[in-house]
């Protein structure tokens, strides 16, 4: 399996936005990051409006 080759900056171009790829790559670890980020402020938010934490909103408590 070979690795995805990076994209070339332009000089209009200083940061140029990763592509998606499958694997352990820039982008993928960019996604999974936000995802977790939001994942982790909609817990904060069901936590402070109905007072439980995750085990007893589940149900394992």
């Amino acid at each position: 399996m070979t690795s995805p080759t990076p994209s070339t900056a332009t000089p209009d171009e200083p940061n140029p936005q990763p592509e998606p790829a499958m694997g352990w790559t820039r982008y993928a670890e960019q996604i999974n990051g936000r995802f977790a980020m939001v994942g982790f402020v909609l817990l904060i938010v069901l936590e402070f409006f109905t007072h439980q934490d995750l085990f007893t909103w589940l149900g394992l408590r």
